[in-house]
């Protein structure tokens, strides 16, 4: 489909990364294989965190649904990318589009606040040890993963309710692998994107408030660490904390990067990598990172992928509730 031709349908079309079709078949098939190992890495760890007794803690009940999160945010965007560019089409109407940006924006607003939790678990394990189990007792912690997710699908209505108002024109060019909001905005035949341009800033200002908790939770984790006689206890917080921060920070600082960036007509090779920076990488590190620094978790999954017995009792368990 021509740029000519996009002036007079409702979709856009969606450049990607290279306009030679041996690049584009290339690249679809790293994206899909990329898809389909974070898909098997967050699989396990939602297998092994719901049917293993052992891990049935706070922590990992909110990191099963970072798994949750992490697959239907690579869901959203990479299945769409990979099918448009095996077909030479880069088409994307302009439902699918908005569908793009109400469960990508929705997802992303869920995994911050939902790694905002986490930090805090973290700080009344470690900082309030005795309170713990009142604090994060399962029914907070059951509504507090429901808050999440129901600031998550306020969040993408409040964005594609204020995309919906924007009348498009041109060639209708997308220069990226989905449909993100600051190429939308370069598409706004007129200032009537002001409504998206308060929608972000409101985010912002939220996001800005959780990396805010987030920070001073990590500020008195580390406080508290470093004051303990133990070298053995030392090592095992940070074993799970510091990744826990590596997520965060590489999540949060290349989408914030990516978002306040003024956008260009002729994007470059920097845009094209944030936008893999914040929609490819963290979901796809985070069942690796998890598993690599959790030694509880490793065991769970070497237990889980070597012994049959271990996999049928504990299935029969968990749909029968019998055990």
């Amino acid at each position: 489909m021509t740029p000519r031709n996009m002036t007079t349908v409702s979709g856009f079309l969606l450049m990607g990364f290279s306009d030679n079709h041996e690049l584009q078949i290339l690249q679809a098939l790293l994206f899909l294989v990329t898809y389909l190992l974070d898909s098997a890495g967050n699989f396990i760890i939602i297998t092994i965190t719901t049917i293993d007794k052992q891990l049935q803690s706070p922590m990992y009940y909110f990191l099963k649904h970072l798994s949750i999160m992490d697959f239907s945010s690579l869901s959203v965007t990479v299945p769409q990318y990979v099918d448009s560019s095996l077909a030479r089409s880069g088409y994307i109407s302009y439902g699918q589009c908005m569908l793009q940006v109400f469960f990508f924006t929705g997802l992303a607003w869920s995994e911050v606040a939902i790694l905002t939790v986490m930090s805090y678990d973290r700080y009344v394990a470690i900082c309030l040890p005795l309170h713990y189990e009142v604090i994060m007792s399962p029914r907070k912690c059951t509504w507090a993963v429901a808050a999440v997710w129901l600031s998550g699908g306020i969040s993408g209505t409040l964005f594609t309710a204020s995309t919906l108002s924007i009348r498009f024109c041109g060639h209708k060019i997308i220069h990226q692998f989905f449909c993100d909001i600051p190429q939308l905005l370069k598409l706004s035949c007129s200032n009537d994107d002001f409504g998206l341009l308060k929608v972000s800033t409101f985010i912002a200002v939220m996001g800005f408030a959780c990396f805010v908790g987030i920070a001073f939770s990590y500020c008195q984790i580390f406080s508290t660490v470093l004051r303990m006689p133990s070298a053995e206890g030392r090592s095992k917080v940070f074993s799970t904390c510091l990744p826990h921060l590596f997520v965060v920070s590489f999540f949060l600082s290349t989408g914030i990067c990516a978002y306040l960036k003024p956008t260009s007509d002729s994007p470059t090779a920097l845009d094209l990598m944030l936008s893999i920076f914040y929609t490819v990488l963290p979901p796809t590190l985070n069942p690796v990172i998890y598993s690599l620094r959790n030694e509880s978790l490793k065991r769970a999954v070497k237990k889980l992928l070597l012994s049959e017995e271990f996999i049928g009792k504990n299935y029969v368990c968990s749909v029968f509730s019998a055990c």
